[in-house]
C-alpha cells in the first residue's frame, strides 16, 4: 500500500508539474502586436497570425500581412478553384492564388470584425479599378479549414471608361467551401461575410469618388462551377445617382 501511495503521490506531482507548464506555454505564447482588448478563449486555427495585422493602427497593415512568408503559402492552400476573368482571353489565366496577390498588390485595409472575421483589402498596381477583397473566418474548428473567401471586382471592358460614373464591373466571388445558393440552404453565404463585401463595394475609388457600378455577381464554387446571383444576395447595391430604369 505504501508503494502504491507513493506512485500516485508521484503521478499527482507530475500531471500538476504538466499543467503548469502548459499554462506557462499559453501564457507566453504570441501576443497581438498593439491588441487593446483581450481576446475570449475560443479555438482559432493556424490561420490566427494574421490577426496581429489588423487594427490597431486604424487601417491595419496590409502591407507587411501580404509580404509575410505565410501569406502567398496560405492563398495557394485555399484558393484553388479554375478562374478565368484575370489573364490573357483564350490563352493563359493566372492561378487563383496569383490572381488574389495581384488583386491585394497595392495595399488597403485590414479590417477586424467580431474578434472573429478579417478583411483585406487592396487593387491591382497601376490599375486601382480591379479591386480584391480577402475574406476570413478564423473561428474554424479544430483541425479543420478556415473559411476563405476571395472577392475580385473586374471592370467590364465593353462598357463606358474607368473614369465615367457608369461603367459597369462584374463581382466574382471564390470560395474555399461550397455554399447553399438558394432559400433555406443549411450553408448559406455567412452574414459576416456579406456585411463585408456590402461595405467594400461602397467605398469609393481613390481620386474620383466615383462608387463602382457592379451589375453581375458571380460565385465560384471550389471546383470552378459558376454560379450569377443577384447582386443584392451578396450585399451590393447600385449608388442612387447611378441606378439604371429597370431598377
Amino acid at each position: 500500500m505504501r508503494f502504491s501511495f507513493n506512485i500516485s503521490q508521484v503521478c499527482s506531482t507530475a500531471l500538476i508539474a504538466l499543467a503548469t507548464m502548459t499554462a506557462c506555454a499559453q501564457f507566453h505564447s504570441p501576443q497581438i502586436d498593439g491588441a487593446k482588448q483581450k481576446r475570449d478563449k475560443k479555438h482559432y486555427s493556424d490561420a490566427e497570425w494574421m490577426w496581429q495585422y489588423g487594427p490597431p493602427p486604424a487601417d491595419g497593415r496590409e502591407n507587411d500581412l501580404i509580404q509575410d512568408v505565410r501569406f502567398r503559402p496560405f492563398l495557394v492552400q485555399n484558393l484553388t478553384a479554375p478562374q478565368s476573368f484575370w489573364g490573357v482571353r483564350g490563352t493563359h489565366y493566372k492561378p487563383l492564388a496569383d490572381a488574389a496577390m495581384d488583386f491585394l498588390s497595392v495595399p488597403g485595409k485590414v479590417v477586424a470584425d467580431e474578434d472573429r472575421y478579417l478583411t483585406i483589402t487592396g487593387c491591382v498596381f497601376h490599375f486601382c479599378p480591379s479591386r480584391g477583397l480577402l475574406w476570413i473566418d478564423l473561428n474554424a474548428a479544430p483541425r479543420t479549414q478556415n473559411l476563405v473567401a476571395f472577392g475580385a471586382i473586374d471592370w467590364i471592358r465593353d462598357s463606358k471608361t474607368t473614369s465615367e460614373p457608369d461603367a459597369e464591373y462584374t463581382l466574382w466571388l471564390f470560395t474555399n467551401q461550397a455554399f447553399g445558393l438558394v432559400p433555406n440552404a443549411s450553408n448559406q453565404i455567412p452574414v459576416a461575410l456579406v456585411r463585408s463585401i456590402s461595405r467594400w463595394a461602397k467605398e469609393p475609388l481613390a481620386g474620383s469618388g466615383i462608387v463602382e457600378k457592379i451589375t453581375h455577381a458571380i460565385v465560384i464554387d471550389p471546383d470552378g462551377t459558376p454560379h450569377e446571383v443577384p447582386i443584392d444576395q451578396l450585399g451590393i447595391k447600385l449608388p442612387k445617382q447611378q441606378r439604371t430604369d429597370a431598377q
